[in-house]
This record gives structure tokens, C-alpha cells and sequence, in this order.
């Protein structure tokens, strides 16, 4: 492929894209990449992860056995190694600048069909990742032209009942000997998280979902037993509710947390610790994770598992604040190392408000506001995109 007069491709072992006798770009590229990386999903899907300093614009076209991704006003980065994962339909990643357009070009084992717009996701930055246009494609046919087929730079997604049933584990947190938090007029958080629980359940079963609770009454389980039923229901997506607690009676509104094994502020930090120390209450200690769940958890799959999740929650946060409910001051989704996380399922926990904050703790006991945050949970599950 010739870049320009000057210039030429060379492609070494790992698929590391050197720039040889280019000439000196005389421009201001307002992004620039950051990494690349590709993955399998599930259906035999192959992933590709472009990540990025800022929201990308991007096209893509599809010569024969490639797959060109065209990022305008988008600086290389050849100090990168692109991270290529076995199985995938991916043989090597390539880039080639061309006055202030970056093309990222895959070449493949096998042609594609065009990548439709739902398998295609733009997602925010997160702890440890900046943008990434998120490209999920299987082997096909009808794509043999280089003309650009896709120009965008966020994906249109509908509210839709889904056409087949995706199944949703809904956790009602702590329970039976672990009450949870309890606010000053005595509400506990295991009450208030399990009425919302059976609630939503009749919400999205309505809504054309299958979903299943953890605990349907006032049953204590292990955080790990939590994360083993979304397992083995092979659930799409696993949502835990929790009421928080502060030392500042002030502090009042929601926050959304998904799994990292950094966590995002110190606040996330100690609040996971304590969600975590629900475990010590059984006297046999925390329990141990499946051998099978802690293969599946190799970093290839935490990775997809959290920008998957991280999609999820950034939605969830969204309807929320459409719904007027309140937030707690701070990031849209935090991140912390909550161990009901720690599954192959894409899941957050939602912490729906204070119960240390007595305004906030006859909200969280009050039948309508149950049904409001019931709703805007339900919208952001309608809205999720489960086929990436």
C-alpha cells in the first residue's frame, strides 16, 4: 500500500507499523492514538479497540482481506504494540499517516462483512482508558470495495423492546444476617434494595427481558455466591443495588461503580472495602471463586467485561440524571475492586442513594420513589447495547 512518494510501509513481527523516510509532518493533529488491541467475543466475534485522546471521528472501508479505519485529524503513535489476541480474525494492525489522517489497517485471515452500526461503540474515558472506538465483526461476504461504508462519530442506538429475550440478574445486596447500612429512622438497606429488586423484575420481564434475582427474600449470600448466579444463568448483564452511607449526614444523591482493581478515589476505595467486608460476617471467611470464573477472567476478558460494563453504567447514569434523580457530587462511574463484580458477566453496582441522609432515607422507602428509579434502571437497560 503506498502512503506517499516519500514514504513506504514496513510491518514487523507483531504487526508494529514503522514509518520509514517519511516526510516531516507539518501539521497539528488535534488527536492522537493511544493503543490497539483486538479480542474474541461472544458468536466468534472479533473485537478491534482503537483508543484515542479525545472522541474520534472515524470511516471505515473494506478492501479485500482488510479492514481500514480512517481517523482524520488523528496523529500515529509507532511507539505502540498493538496487542493481537489468538482466534481472532486479525493477522496484523498497521498504521499509515497521511497529512493529518491516520488509517489503522487490519489485515485479516478471511473478508468482512460491513460492520453495522450496532456493533459499533465510541466509549468514554474510564480510570485507566481514554476514548476507544469499539469495532465487533465476523467473516462475510459483500465487502470487497474500498469505499468508505461507515462515517460517524457516535453510533445511533434505539430504546427497543428486544427482539429476543437477553437475561438480567438483578442482585438485591446484603440481606439476612447483613443488614446492610441503616439510616437514623431505622431503614435498612437490605429492605429498600430488595423492594427495588422485585420491582424492576416485574419491570423487565414487562419489558420483554428474563431476569432473575439472587435473592427473592431475606436470604444472606456469599458476595461470590452473587456473582456465580449471573454465571450460571449466562447472564447478558448483572446489576447489584446498594443504599450508601456517609460520615457527612449532607451527603446525599446516587453513584455508579463498576469492577477495577484500582479503584478511582478514595471514596470508591473505602466503599468498596466495606461492600467486600460483607463476607466476614459468615465464619468461614470469604469464599473463593470457582476455578472456572477465575480462568474465564484472564485480562483479555476483564477488559472486555469492563468497557462493556463501563458502556452500561455511563447510560445508567444518563437516565438517572434525565429522571431528576439526584447525584452524589463526582464522576459519572467510578471504578473500585467490589468483589459481586468479579464475573465474565458485564454488570455495575448502583448505589441508590444515602440512607445516612434523612431527607434521602424517606425517599429510598417511599413506594413512588422506588418506581422512579425503577424506571430510569429499566430505560437504561432498554438502551444498552447487547449485541457489541
Amino acid at each position: 500500500m503506498k502512503i506517499s512518494r516519500r514514504g513506504a510501509l514496513k510491518i514487523t513481527g507483531v504487526g508494529i507499523l514503522a514509518l520509514t523516510a517519511l516526510p516531516r509532518m507539518a501539521f497539528a493533529a488535534r488527536n492522537s492514538l493511544r493503543s490497539l488491541r483486538t479480542g474474541v467475543q461472544p458468536g466468534g466475534k472479533t473485537r478491534l479497540v482503537i483508543e484515542t485522546a479525545t472522541r474520534p471521528s472515524y470511516s471505515l472501508s473494506y478492501p479485500a482481506n482488510q479492514l481500514v479505519v480512517t481517523l482524520p485529524n488523528t496523529a500515529a503513535n509507532t511507539g505502540i504494540s498493538p496487542k493481537l489476541a489468538s482466534g481472532t480474525l486479525v493477522k496484523s494492525l498497521a498504521q499509515a499517516q497521511s497529512g493529518d489522517t491516520l488509517q489503522i489497517i487490519v489485515n485479516l485471515n478471511k473478508s468482512i462483512a460491513p460492520i453495522q452500526k450496532s456493533q459499533i461503540m465510541v466509549l468514554e474515558p474510564n480510570g485507566d482508558n481514554d476514548y476507544r472506538l469499539v469495532l465487533d465483526f465476523v467473516a462475510g461476504t459483500g465487502a470487497a470495495t474500498a469505499a468508505p461504508s461507515v462515517a460517524a462519530t457516535t453510533p445511533a442506538k434505539k430504546s427497543t423492546t428486544p427482539a429476543k429475550k437477553y437475561i438480567i440478574v438483578v442482585d438485591a445486596g446484603h440481606g439476612g444476617k447483613d443488614p446492610g447500612c441503616i439510616g437514623r429512622g431505622g431503614t435498612r438497606e437490605k429492605d429498600v434494595v430488595l423492594s427495588v429488586a422485585k420491582k424492576l423484575k416485574t419491570k423487565l420481564d414487562a419489558n420483554g427481558f428474563q431476569t432473575y434475582l439472587t435473592r427473592g427474600g431475606d436470604t444472606y449470600l456469599k458476595l461470590a455466591e452473587r456473582a456465580a448466579i449471573a454465571e450460571r444463568k449466562k447472564a447478558d448483564l448483572f446489576i447489584s443495588l446498594h443504599a450508601n452511607a456517609n460520615p457527612s449526614r449532607k451527603m446525599k444523591g446516587f453513584s455508579i461503580y463498576t469492577l477495577s482493581e484500582k479503584a478511582s478515589d478514595e471514596e470508591a476505595k473505602k466503599l468498596a472495602e466495606a461492600e467486600n467486608a460483607a463476607d466476614k460476617i459468615g465464619v468461614e471467611g470469604f469464599t473463593e471463586f470457582e476455578e472456572n470464573i477465575r480462568i474465564a477472567l484472564s485480562s483479555l476478558q476483564q477488559h472486555a467485561v469492563a468497557e462493556m460494563s463501563e458502556e452500561y453504567a455511563t447510560g445508567c447514569a444518563k437516565y438517572f440524571k434525565k429522571s431528576s434523580i439526584e447525584q452524589q457530587p463526582g464522576p459519572d462511574v467510578r471504578h473500585a475492586p467490589f468483589a459481586v463484580l468479579r464475573s465474565t458477566v458485564p454488570g455495575a453496582l448502583l448505589e441508590l442513594g444515602h440512607l445516612s441522609n434523612a431527607a434521602e432515607e424517606k425517599l429510598l422507602k417511599s413506594s413512588a420513589h422506588q418506581d422512579k428509579l425503577v424506571a430510569a434502571i429499566v430505560k437504561s437497560v432498554k438502551n444498552y447495547n447487547f449485541d457489541v
